[in-house]
């Protein structure tokens, strides 16, 4: 028997700030993605990781975004990346990086994929891997990038569950349980697997944890819930939270704000950015 996750369990965790906080206390999240085209997932990715709380929010983004990226959100900071030689100053600032939302899988991708994640894995940052980050995961071929990692929080869907281990779709949905904890050790860290009833495995074999999520609802079946969850995420890991707590109250807050957004107007039609006010309410408990 799988062990259920429920938000309420995880509510002790979110203590009140300390009334002399400042930004700097609450870690800087820095999204890399949104080739052209593509924007969206990586806006969605960083303005989820503000509203969860990150002190600091960049986003390096295709230039085409740029301009439209603050247009919408100016808390953002944002740099138009056109070399990937640019992300060096900003992972050395950075507390953690979410890599992957929008990203593509263009000869601009690739570049920006490795020199963002070896650069990273260097440092030995947190990483969230997501979404096209894990597709060009899927098919590196270079020993640049470290294949097993205990610093990253990887959030496949079925899909790309299927392209890491080289598997059809249908053996993952077949056995999720089984998929699951294969990722986890074979890419260390720790693995969300999203869908119906989604997994968490954390921990290192033997000894690895399995949990699953009690919520979540079908109006989540549209474009740009998982980027929303890589900005959990990363908002979560840059306050200080440790892989695993970060990984299980990312999909729990999560999902639970999805519930809480169907219940208010209903599942058909439920988009990724509705969850924003639901997330701030979880969490500040």
């Amino acid at each position: 028997m799988i062990p259920l996750l429920e938000m309420d369990m995880l509510l002790a965790l979110l203590a009140p700030r300390g009334r002399a906080s400042h930004k700097g206390d609450f870690g800087h999240v820095l999204v890399v993605g949104g080739d052209e085209g593509f924007g969206g997932a990586a806006l969605l990715a960083a303005e989820a990781a503000a509203r969860c709380g990150a002190g600091l929010t960049s986003v390096a983004t295709h230039p085409a975004h740029a301009a439209a990226f603050l247009a919408r959100r100016p808390e953002l900071m944002v740099k138009a990346l056109t070399d990937p030689a640019q992300l060096a100053p900003l992972i050395d600032r950075a507390t953690v990086l979410v890599l992957g939302p929008g990203l593509g899988q263009s000869i601009w991708s690739r570049s920006c994929f490795l020199a963002a994640l070896s650069q990273a894995q260097a440092q030995q940052k947190p990483i969230v891997l997501d979404a096209d980050g894990l597709n060009l995961l899927s098919h590196n071929n270079t020993k640049q990038i470290q294949s097993i990692y205990q610093k990253w929080i990887l959030t496949p869907h079925p899909g790309e569950a299927g392209r890491l281990l080289g598997k059809p779709t249908s053996d993952i949905q077949a056995n999720r349980e089984d998929a699951i904890r294969q990722l986890q050790q074979r890419f260390g860290g720790a693995v969300i697997l999203k869908g119906q009833g989604s997994l968490v495995c954390t921990g290192q074999s033997p000894r690895q944890r399995l949990e699953q999520c009690q919520h979540g609802n079908p109006g989540m079946a549209s474009g740009g819930m998982g980027d929303v969850l890589s900005g959990v995420c990363g908002a979560l890991l840059a306050q200080g939270f440790d892989l695993a707590t970060s990984a299980r109250l990312a999909m729990c807050a999560h999902s639970k704000a999805a519930d809480l957004a169907a219940a208010d107007h209903g599942e058909r039609g439920l988009l990724a950015s509705d969850l924003f006010p639901w997330l701030r309410r979880l969490l500040n408990p």
